[in-house]
């Protein structure tokens, strides 16, 4: 993998590590057992074919034996090569790529100077997290970025992450349900997720990205990124009266094209958009 922008894959790994690692022994596991059977095939070929003829009718002439020796062979091979490819795509996915679409994400945000405050839906490792956060304090900022995870062994550490990366003090965590966001309205200046809505079903999804709406400010900015689902968001945000809804370039991640979507929340509304209840105005208190 590489470089990754001014980071090197083996410095985002040490901090950030895989959640995908029995995904990547699966797959490497079956292509190394392809890889053995294609050499078992090739290495001991007249083996081979004395094992199918124990196993075919003797009318089966000894050219199609060899050419089914052969093709097993050649299926073995290239399912080993099919399998180690899908393990690398998948470990270089959750990890330099991860890297890359936040850099890209917080890149889609144009004027980072007078954000204050900034919330990640689903902050996972904390990849996207830290990168708002380093954008902060590359900023000179004062503000802080909340990371919100449904889990909170999660949310801790991703906090730690943040540690790690030198940026703590612009970083705080807590556990929290993305369909229903304890934050008052109009609280965040900018609200990123990348993959935070992905699992959910179809409801829950629109629930989820019209609750970050709803804490997002009048003219603040949001940035989301799912596998899929780019075209499905960027319609409801369309639905729901959002400026400047674009649509990136493909990101292909775990060999499936996926689009950041990036909006604005219009500085006056209408017409109050569709939000689920749930207001807590002590959140602050329950902070990690």
């Amino acid at each position: 993998m590489g470089k990754t922008g001014d980071r090197d894959w083996m410095q985002i790994y040490a901090i950030y590590g895989t959640d995908r690692w029995q995904t990547v022994a699966f797959l490497a596991l079956h292509a190394t057992l392809f890889a053995a059977i294609a050499l078992l095939l090739l290495l001991r070929f007249p083996s081979s074919l004395a094992l199918l003829r124990s196993l075919l009718p003797a009318a089966v002439p000894l050219t199609a034996l060899r050419f089914l020796a052969g093709l097993a062979g050649s299926t073995a091979a290239l399912s080993a090569l099919c399998l180690l490819y899908a393990a690398g795509s998948v470990l270089h996915s959750s990890l330099a790529l991860r890297w890359e679409t936040a850099q890209r994400m917080v890149a889609a945000v144009p004027d980072w100077s007078a954000v204050r405050t900034a919330l990640d839906v689903g902050c996972g490792r904390g990849i996207l997290l830290n990168a708002v956060a380093m954008q902060m304090k590359k900023e000179g900022s004062g503000g802080r970025v909340v990371g919100l995870d449904r889990r909170r062994e999660t949310a801790v550490e991703a906090l730690r992450r943040a540690g790690a990366e030198g940026v703590q003090e612009y970083v705080t965590c807590r556990e929290g349900d993305a369909r229903r966001l304890p934050f008052a309205d109009g609280y965040f200046d900018v609200v990123v997720s990348a993959s935070g809505l992905g699992a959910a079903a179809a409801e829950e999804r629109g629930r989820g990205l019209a609750e970050m709406v709803r804490v997002l400010k009048p003219g603040g900015v949001g940035v989301v990124w799912d596998l899929l689902r780019g075209s499905e968001y960027a319609q409801r945000l369309r639905e729901m009266r959002m400026e400047n809804v674009r649509l990136s370039d493909p990101v292909t991640a775990y060999m499936v094209g996926s689009h950041i979507v990036s909006f604005r929340k219009p500085m006056e509304q209408k017409q109050p958009l569709p939000q689920p209840v749930f207001h807590d105005p002590h959140w602050a208190a329950d902070m990690c």
